[in-house]
């Protein structure tokens, strides 16, 4: 009998993972298609990484952030900057994307308050987003199926529609689109009054509820003005989608777009330590100099700074950012031949190595399956038995129905190892 606390009632027990690959006690070897949660952007145990903590920690272990900092988070912090897509970027280290998210939006209430603009309280975000699961972050996600349970403790920010042009809510789709969401935020700002408004948060490419989803051309900047305009604090969330997982830097490079404030995590340790970050533009933290009331016992760790440090490293080195455009076109068109007319995939999607298969029912008309066929669900078991692991998700159709399954594997996969993806998703959706 467990004593813990488990997520599934039947985990694999990992014995070692290497590169791609995970093995289970029961020797059986699965190829991670999916990077955990899509975390993974080195790779499973890089020597160099290992090297780092290990030299790290037989220096230093824990200090409490408020009276020390190190060397180690200091150079860091300084080899990071200048890839952030901000202006004299501070950042502040948390053990997790959901804690960056929650100090990411505290900032913009201290930067509110030091402005002695105490009326901006309201948080504007997208429906179908997801910004993790502790309670402020939960409250400004739209990612129903996990919310539902907390609902009576939600209801504090304001949502706008989502955006993905698969199942966009404009009636002028494909015409339009950009503008037409421009619009359903200017309204909204004009409703709760603008100046009521903190800050507009959203995943510059859509992540776990709605599966790589890019924006429509003009989006980014258009938001960003908008944003501007008002006085509106610009929060992206990069959790997923930074350190080369979308073949740039981070995902809202794509676009031209320089946040105030921007939270990511994932790929910042690459799964060698819990660690996240959330960073203020210079502006926003010159405007904090008086004080920011926040902070976690665990913040600031050095050791979680080595990690990130060499994985940083060993990203610039492997030129695995660039490596990531590359072979995620490659994939993204090799899985559209092999799967794409399959009558239970409406789309195949994505940008960089960050990608979703969408399954429905009809193709023709896009219905998603009930939920009570449990699809993601089960093709997500059928492909671990064929040895690969995908990342499941659902509700992405209307917060309820809707399936898919997101692929995110490491940077460093070779090309047959992409092979091996493409050829075991196909027999897997043609066992369903």
């Amino acid at each position: 009998m467990s004593h813990v606390f488990h997520r599934s009632p039947d985990p694999i027990i990992a014995v070692k993972a290497e590169g791609c690959w995970i093995h289970g006690n029961d020797g059986a070897t699965y190829l991670d298609a999916a990077g955990g949660a899509v975390v993974s952007n080195i790779g499973h145990g890089d020597e160099g990484v290992l090297s780092a903590m290990t030299r790290h920690m037989a220096t230093l272990d824990y200090l409490h952030p408020s009276v020390f900092t190190s060397v180690t988070l200091e150079d860091y912090a300084a080899a990071l900057a200048p890839r952030l897509p901000m202006d004299d970027p501070r950042v502040f280290p948390t053990t997790g994307g959901s804690e960056a998210v929650e100090t990411a939006l505290k900032m913009t209430r201290a930067y509110h308050l030091a402005r002695g603009e105490e009326e901006r309280v309201v948080i504007v975000s997208r429906e179908m987003s997801y910004h993790g699961n502790t309670l402020w972050a939960l409250d400004v996600s739209g990612r129903e199926p996990l919310r539902r349970p907390y609902e009576p403790w939600l209801g504090r920010s304001v949502k706008v529609p989502a955006v993905t042009e698969y199942r966009c809510p404009s009636s002028t789709h494909p015409d339009g689109c950009a503008q037409w969401h421009v619009d359903r935020l200017d309204e909204t700002l004009q409703r709760v009054g603008p100046g009521r408004v903190a800050a507009f948060v959203a995943e510059p490419i859509g992540g776990a509820t709605l599966g790589a989803a890019t924006p429509p051309e003009g989006y980014w900047p258009a938001i960003a003005e908008l944003c501007r305009r008002h006085g509106v604090l610009l929060v992206v969330d990069e959790v997923m989608t930074g350190f080369g997982r979308t073949g740039s830097w981070f995902g809202i490079d794509h676009y031209g777009v320089r946040p105030d404030i921007l939270a990511t995590a994932k790929g910042a340790a690459g799964g060698y330590w819990p660690l996240g970050l959330a960073v203020a533009s210079g502006e926003v933290h010159e405007t904090l100099a008086g004080g920011f009331i926040h902070g976690f016992t665990f913040s600031h760790f050095p050791a979680g700074a080595a990690a990130a440090h060499a994985v940083l490293d060993r990203l610039v080195a492997g030129g695995l950012v660039e490596a990531a455009a590359t072979k995620g076109e490659w994939l993204l068109g090799a899985l559209r031949d092999r799967i794409g007319d399959s009558p239970l995939v409406g789309d195949v999607r994505g940008i960089g190595l960050l990608l979703a298969v969408e399954l429905v029912a009809d193709r023709e008309t896009k219905t998603p399956f009930p939920r009570s066929e449990r699809m993601a669900e089960r093709l997500t078991a059928t492909a671990r038995e064929l040895g690969l692991l995908v990342y499941p998700s659902t509700g992405c159709a209307d917060g309820t129905d809707g399936d898919l399954v997101m692929l995110g594997p490491p940077l460093v996969i070779d090309h047959d190892e992409m092979g091996l993806i493409v050829d075991r998703l196909g027999k897997t959706l043609e066992t369903m």
